[in-house]
C-alpha cells in the first residue's frame, strides 16, 4: 500500500476516497471499505483512504482522548489487508484544523486527492467548527464534479459497532466481545526489545515489546498467540501493563512463548490476545510474583489445552 504524508502534494492520478480514523480497522470499517473496493472497481481508481495523525480528539483534548485501538503503523497494516491501495495521512495540527469546511473541500479533497467519489460514515463531520456534513459535502461535490455516498452504522446484537464499543469491551476484558466487534482477536504489534531480564530470574523468559498505546485501552494478564516468528501462530501468556511490582512506569507488553527459547531481540511481531486471565496487580515481592507468573501460564496453558 502506498502512503502520502500531508496534503501538500497532489497524488499521481484521481481517487475514488473513504474518509475517517478507522482506528482499530473494525468491521464498521470494513463495511466501509468494501464499499470502496465497489467504487474504485466502477470508477477505475485506486481506492484510497485519507485518515489524520493524531486522532482529532487527542489534538483538541489530549487529557481526556480515548485510548487507541492502534498504532498508525498497525492502522496503514489493518487498512493494507481490507485491500487499500494508498493512504494520505494528514497530521491533525493547529494549521489543518483551522481549515473551514470549504477549504477541506477545495485544498484537500480536489487539489490533492482529485477525488472522483467520496464515501464517509453517516456521523461524518469535517471542517473548523465541524461545520461541515454529508449535506455540505453533497452540494460541494456538485460544484467541483465529485459523488458522495454516506455509509449507515454496521448492527451487532444490536448495538452499533464502535470504536468505542472495543474500547468498552477491551476495558471489561471481554475478549470475545472485543473480538465480534473488530471481526478478529485485538492485537498488538511491535518490535522485540531488550528488558530487565526479569523474566529469567523468575523462570519465564520474556519477549518484550515497548507499546505506544498511551493510554492504555486494556491492562492484565492474558492468554496469547504470537504471529511473525514461524508459519503457525505460537500460544503464551503475556502481561500488558506498567508492573507495579518492580516499579515499571511505561506501558510493556511481556509475552512469554511455550516450549520455545530461540533469541528473537528485533523481531517484528504481532501479539493476539484471546482470553483474559486476571488484572494486572502488585505483589509484596518476588516470591509471589513467581508463584502468580507460573499460575498464569498453567491457566493460559490449559486454555490453549497443552
Amino acid at each position: 500500500m502506498r502512503v502520502f504524508r500531508g496534503h501538500s502534494r497532489p497524488v499521481p492520478e484521481p481517487v475514488v476516497l473513504a474518509i475517517g480514523n478507522f482506528d482499530g480497522v473494525h468491521r464498521g470499517h470494513a463495511a466501509l471499505l468494501a464499499r470502496l473496493q465497489a467504487a474504485a472497481q466502477r470508477y477505475s481508481a485506486p481506492a484510497t483512504v485519507l485518515t489524520f495523525e493524531p486522532h482529532p480528539r487527542e489534538f483538541f483534548a489530549p487529557q481526556a482522548a480515548p485510548a487507541r485501538l492502534s498504532t498508525l503503523r498497525e492502522k496503514l497494516e489493518l487498512l493494507a489487508q481490507e485491500g487499500v491501495a494508498q493512504t494520505m495521512v494528514c497530521p491533525f495540527n493547529a494549521a489543518f484544523a483551522a481549515l473551514s469546511a470549504d477549504a477541506f473541500v477545495r485544498e484537500v479533497l480536489v487539489r490533492a486527492l482529485q477525488v472522483r467519489h467520496v464515501i464517509v460514515g453517516d456521523d461524518f463531520r469535517f471542517g473548523r467548527g465541524r461545520t461541515g456534513d454529508f449535506a455540505f459535502l453533497q452540494a460541494a461535490g456538485e460544484r467541483h464534479g465529485f459523488t458522495v455516498e454516506a455509509i449507515g452504522s454496521v448492527q451487532l446484537n444490536d448495538d452499533r459497532v464502535s470504536s468505542s464499543g472495543v474500547r468498552r469491551a477491551l476495558a471489561e476484558g471481554d475478549m470475545a466481545r472485543a473480538a465480534a466487534l473488530l471481526g478478529r482477536p485485538y492485537t498488538m504489534d511491535g518490535q522485540v526489545a531488550h528488558g530487565q531480564k526479569l523474566g529469567r530470574q523468575l523462570g519465564f523468559a520474556t519477549a518484550n515489546l515497548r507499546i505506544k498505546h498511551n493510554p492504555l485501552p486494556m491492562t492484565g494478564v492474558f492468554a496469547v498467540a504470537v504471529d511473525g516468528l514461524g508459519p503457525e501462530p505460537l500460544p503464551g501468556v503475556a502481561n500488558l501493563g506498567i508492573r507495579p511490582t518492580v516499579g515499571g512506569t511505561r506501558p510493556l507488553l511481556e509475552v512469554h512463548l511455550f516450549n520455545f527459547n530461540r533469541d528473537i531481540y528485533g523481531a517484528h511481531i504481532a501479539v493476539r490476545f484471546l482470553q483474559k486471565l486476571r488484572d494486572e496487580q502488585r505483589f509484596p515481592n518476588f516470591d509471589a510474583l513467581k508463584a502468580q507468573i507460573a499460575a498464569d501460564a498453567a491457566a493460559a496453558r490449559a486454555f490453549f489445552k497443552l
